[in-house]
């Protein structure tokens, strides 16, 4: 009756509520709508939608797949989700007993059991074993507010193994994304040089046929030169943006295949922001904020515990011999105790704990708030963008095409005599710039996709999960 009264004690204590304040979502008050988004908003968002069917150029899907096996970063992420799975295991273990043994075996003279006695000079020889079982009651919850906390703080490295992956995908589409713009720029900037080649090329066989002045010539020969020496820069770019790219793949600095240009990039058709409220399950910052107060939230209670006692149960049994030799005559002993442990005075040490605990939920919270109007600002930038550029994009184009005609018409004019070549060097020198303007703009709307897919959270659906491990050097 004495066991059963005393099981029945501690399946009391077990069921006993955890001290502090149990975690909620803090409520956050959400637009209805994104600022720069269509008025009606709709639940469908973009970041429902994969990266490879947002990003269908095949180069880059291959590009991307390399960098999440391979980029150090995200293996370096992914080995601290492993450190924090071990916390959760070792707090985990808290709930279990502690199994530990003990031997001793020892000869002297005044001693026993390796401790100076006196025993009139007598040689003694002993020996013991045993095994010991000690086991903390979690009464007051001290230890489920720790493994509370310890799993919030192992799924706020989840969701910071998967912010990761998903600025790697930015930053594989931003790059690539460049690297395609600056060959543009690079066609351009040939073709360019070659149509100043082409108009010194006149501009000489009229100066040799004594009907031009070596004003043209030299005027010509400069507008050639100050294009020429941009190719250099333009080739060192597309060399530095290979070599990050390079980088972010795990790789030495090597050269980046592509399979399409600029111009050749598509992306979906619809590109709805969703529901604000949306991103407090896809933005991964937003969800390890939270994680990161819930385990705030938990150590609060693991403070308020501090002032409560301890209780802990404690069992031996083992053997005793007088000669460790032989082990003759041993015999079995047992013993099995409760200790009640709890402070009475700490100078301070615990209230300060415990308001400590309280500022640094506060600070989380503030945090997790702060994080969230980061996201909106993203996105309503993002959104912004998209739209402004499309319009400059339009105008844009319509500027190349009447430079392109006006360096066509003043080129005829010029060798029917009927203008002089200021026409036609001006006429190309205004067609450079807007081409260049022309393929940064288109290169500043594929980013805008970018970051908008990047600010609402996309890379995968929200309920599946980000398989990559810490890949092992080989």
């Amino acid at each position: 009756m004495k066991r059963g009264y005393l099981l029945l004690i501690l399946l009391a204590l077990l069921s006993g509520c955890a001290v502090g304040p149990d975690y909620k979502r803090p409520a956050v008050k959400l637009p209805e709508n994104f600022r720069a988004a269509p008025a009606e908003a709709t639940a469908a968002s973009l970041a429902d939608a994969p990266w490879w069917d947002v990003y269908r150029d095949d180069t880059l899907k291959y590009l991307i797949r390399v960098a999440l096996e391979k980029n150090y970063d995200l293996r370096v992420a992914a080995t601290r989700v492993e450190q924090a799975r071990a916390v959760v295991a070792e707090a985990q273990s808290m709930f279990l007993p502690a199994l530990d043994y003990d031997g001793l075996g020892s000869t002297g003279r005044n001693e026993q059991y390796g401790r100076a006695v006196r025993n009139r000079g007598r040689r003694t020889t002993e020996a013991i074993s045993s095994v010991s079982a000690a086991w903390e009651v979690d009464m007051w919850g001290r230890i489920r507010r720790l493994n509370e906390a310890d799993q919030a703080q192992f799924f706020a490295t989840e969701e910071a193994r998967r912010g990761v992956a998903l600025s790697l995908l930015s930053e594989v589409a931003t790059a690539y994304f460049q690297l395609l713009e600056l060959d543009a720029e690079l066609e351009i900037a040939r073709r360019t040089a070659d149509s100043f080649q082409a108009s010194l090329k006149i501009f000489r066989q009229r100066l040799n046929g004594g009907v031009a002045s070596k004003l043209e010539t030299s005027r010509a020969e400069a507008a050639l030169a100050a294009t020429a020496a941009t190719i250099p820069g333009l080739e060192r770019q597309i060399a530095a943006t290979e070599n990050q790219i390079s980088i972010l793949l795990g790789r030495a600095p090597a050269a980046i295949p592509r399979s399409t240009t600029l111009l050749e990039q598509t992306m979906p058709p619809e590109v709805p922001a969703g529901l604000p409220s949306a991103l407090l399950e896809h933005r991964p910052d937003i969800r390890q904020a939270e994680q990161l107060l819930r385990a705030a939230n938990a150590e609060i209670g693991v403070a308020i515990a501090e002032f409560l006692p301890h209780i802990e149960l404690t069992g031996t049994r083992g053997r005793m011999s007088p000669d460790f030799l032989t082990l003759n005559g041993a015999t079995q002993t047992w013993a099995t105790t409760g200790d009640v442990s709890g402070p009475l005075f700490r100078g301070g040490a615990l209230v300060a704990g415990y308001k400590g605990a309280k500022a640094a939920r506060q600070q989380a919270r503030l945090q997790y708030r702060q994080t969230i109007l980061n996201a909106l600002q993203e996105v309503a930038d993002a959104l912004c963008a998209r739209d402004k550029y499309e319009e400059m994009r339009v105008q844009l184009a319509l500027s190349v095409v009447a430079y392109r005609e006006s360096v066509k018409v003043s080129s005829q004019r010029y060798v029917a005599g009927r203008a002089s070549y200021y026409e036609v060097l001006e006429a190309q020198q205004e067609l450079f710039p807007a081409e260049i303007a022309l393929a940064r703009t288109q290169l500043n709307q594929l980013l805008a996709i970018v970051q908008l897919y990047k600010a609402l959270g996309g890379g995968w659906p929200a309920d599946e999960k980000i398989a990559v491990k810490p890949a092992r050097d080989r």
